[in-house]
């Protein structure tokens, strides 16, 4: 069940591309020497962060499907009131909430971000965005039209490392890049069918409300609260979770925007649980001067191209930038020049990209001022980063290489594929 036309989403996502919605602009009742009144949805496990990342300002509510988490987050926050559903909290403090920041599992990103962001609040978002491209296409649609501050939550963006990498990339210290590797060797055994154990739901758990929009099915621990990423319904595997923070690097550096072709790879085919090792091949056309760019993800595994370049002490995850006049390689905490011998007496560029004032103050501070698009990692620039990552998967499942239209939001080649852009709601849940 969706709020409004596949049709309508479509044509609403072009006209986005080529112009600005024009329509009042929310303002915060906060000035920026005053504290925003924030809420917090799901405020435990990856959640306990992002609460402490606003927690400097008026948390004025906490909600949680699980009771336990909610007492242990009120605990840190006493005068927050309590909820267990989003949308009866929204509703009921419409009138106190300047911005909301959703830390739930990725199949209730864009119902808790999308009710808020109508409402004209500020929104902060964990990574990915959304669960499928249709509502990551949409919840950028919406951020531009009501015009509120967003940040997804690619925290390590803020990091000086990150900056230093973007700065040798843009200056030409490895020539022009057209070619780039992105990994995490990691991952777990993948899912296979659903779990066989469904005992009674906790009294503490409002297992209905953990499953909001996905179709209904039993409980079972081998979902909630940390397995969930591994199944289709509700996750995305590793490409889904750490694709965002990998990726992110590549769309900085390079000015990386929308793919023309996707091309996905692996060996477990299973209708409930996610792929585990997979190879996605993304490539983008030229930007300006700047050539077209093949991107290689890979996860399960590392990369080939390490081992054939001889590459020593490659990290378990991160991105290899291979230009005409050199490489670069990187995580989330280093990065060195390639070959190291040629790069001895390399001068380092000066610093022009300011230090972050922190991932969660960014997006506080434009919230209190009003800019939208003050945040370096608002919608307007994670969602695509988000779509990226996703046609991966959906390429993976129709089982073939896609080739996307951006501004329709729509894969050129493959109505199977386009099946796999959205998900269906359970009756009574909507965008």
């Amino acid at each position: 069940m969706r709020s409004m036309t596949r049709r309508h989403f479509l044509q609403s996502s072009a006209a986005l591309t080529a112009a600005s919605v024009s329509v009042p602009a929310f303002c915060s009742s906060a000035s920026p020497s005053s504290k925003l009144n924030v809420a917090v949805i799901g405020p435990c496990n990856r959640g306990a962060a992002n609460l402490s990342g606003v927690i400097g300002e008026n948390v004025v509510a906490l909600c949680d499907v699980n009771a336990l988490y909610l007492d242990q987050a009120s605990k840190r926050v006493p005068g927050a009131q309590k909820y267990a559903d989003f949308r009866k909290m929204l509703d009921e403090m419409e009138k106190t909430i300047d911005a909301v920041v959703v830390s739930t599992p990725d199949h209730t990103h864009a119902v808790c971000a999308s009710m808020a962001m109508r409402m004209g609040k500020h929104c902060y978002c964990e990574k990915p965005l959304a669960h499928d491209v249709y509502e990551t296409r949409f919840l950028q649609n919406l951020a531009a039209e009501k015009k509120v501050v967003t940040q997804m939550g690619t925290q390590i963006h803020a990091g000086d490392n990150y900056r230093r990498v973007v700065e040798l990339i843009q200056s030409g210290a490895i020539g022009k890049v057209a070619r780039v590797h992105t990994w995490f060797s990691g991952g777990p055994v993948p899912k296979v069918g659903r779990p066989t154990d469904t005992p009674a739901v906790p009294d503490y758990l409002d297992w209905d409300l953990w499953l909001g929009p996905a179709a209904w099915r039993p409980y079972s621990p081998g979902y909630c609260p940390r397995e969930w990423r591994r199944y289709w319904a509700f996750g995305n595997g590793i490409l889904g979770d750490f694709g965002c923070h990998h990726m992110d690097l590549a769309f900085w550096a390079l000015g990386l925007r929308d793919c023309e072709t996707v091309n996905a790879v692996g060996p477990h085919r299973d209708p409930e649980g996610v792929v585990g090792e997979i190879q996605v091949d993304y490539t983008f056309p030229a930007r300006g001067d700047l050539p077209p760019v093949h991107l290689t993800w890979v996860n399960g595994r590392m990369p080939a191209i390490i081992d054939e370049l001889g590459i020593k002490n490659a990290p378990a995850a991160g991105n290899l930038f291979i230009g005409t006049e050199g490489m670069l390689i990187a995580n989330y905490d280093m990065h060195r020049l390639l070959p190291e011998e040629k790069y001895a007496d390399f001068k380092r560029p000066e610093q022009w990209i300011e230090p972050s004032i922190g991932h969660h103050a960014e997006w506080i501070q434009a919230c209190k001022e009003n800019k939208p698009e003050a945040p370096t990692c608002a919608f307007s620039y994670a969602g695509r980063l988000t779509e990226t990552v996703l046609l991966g998967l959906v390429s993976f499942r129709a089982d073939t290489k896609l080739e996307w239209d951006a501004d329709a939001a729509k894969v050129k080649n493959s109505e199977l594929a386009n099946g796999f852009l959205s998900t269906p709601y359970r009756e009574g849940w909507t965008l």
